[in-house]
């Protein structure tokens, strides 16, 4: 897709191929829609997420804190 720009792709912890992609996506709805980023996983390595999620950059900062919460919570 042109409108996606890769930022940042690292190793999925706790899998052998798997892959996380962070990516910004210009119009993602169509024409004029506001830019995303994109988080996607790859169990398997390919270019092509199992999973993604669009987030919309007014929500970044409320995402990172709720991942920061889960992460103090959650990951002892």
């Amino acid at each position: 897709m042109k409108n996606t720009q890769l930022i940042k792709s690292f190793p999925l912890a706790n899998t052998k191929e798997g892959v996380i992609t962070v990516s910004h996506i210009k119009e993602p709805y169509g024409e004029g829609s506001k830019p995303v980023v994109s988080i996607g996983i790859s169990l398997n390595g390919e270019n092509r997420p199992d999973w993604k999620a669009h987030i919309p950059y007014e929500n970044i900062d409320d995402v990172i804190e709720a991942l920061k919460e889960a992460k103090e919570k959650f990951n002892s």
